[in-house]
């Protein structure tokens, strides 16, 4: 064997041990990725749970709202038509005493 065929076949163990250690160390970094995504995951549908949990009595409190708004417009309508009523007996009084 000459000197370059030596060299060459040393070059080449090199190599094929430097790709067997980065081909490792991949492994390593997608197994870490892994595990990254699947807490990640569970945080989101941790998320999912509080926000349903929030929101299920924020839309209460909504409807809760919206419907004393009804009533107040309600009891504004019936305090007009009250006055309406009271107030033509008022003016029919003031009349006949003129």
């Amino acid at each position: 064997m000459d000197i370059t065929q030596t060299l060459l076949i040393i070059i080449i163990t090199i190599l094929a041990i430097l790709l067997l250690i980065l081909g490792i160390q991949v492994f390593f970094i997608l197994r870490e990725l892994r595990k990254t995504v699947s807490k990640t995951n569970k945080v989101l549908d941790n998320t999912n749970v509080i926000t349903e949990s929030v929101s299920t009595p924020l839309s209460s409190l909504s409807s809760l709202a919206a419907g004393l708004k009804t009533g107040a417009s309600f009891v504004n309508l019936f305090k007009k038509i009250i006055s309406k009523v009271g107030g033509d007996e008022d003016s029919g009084k003031k009349n006949n005493k003129d």
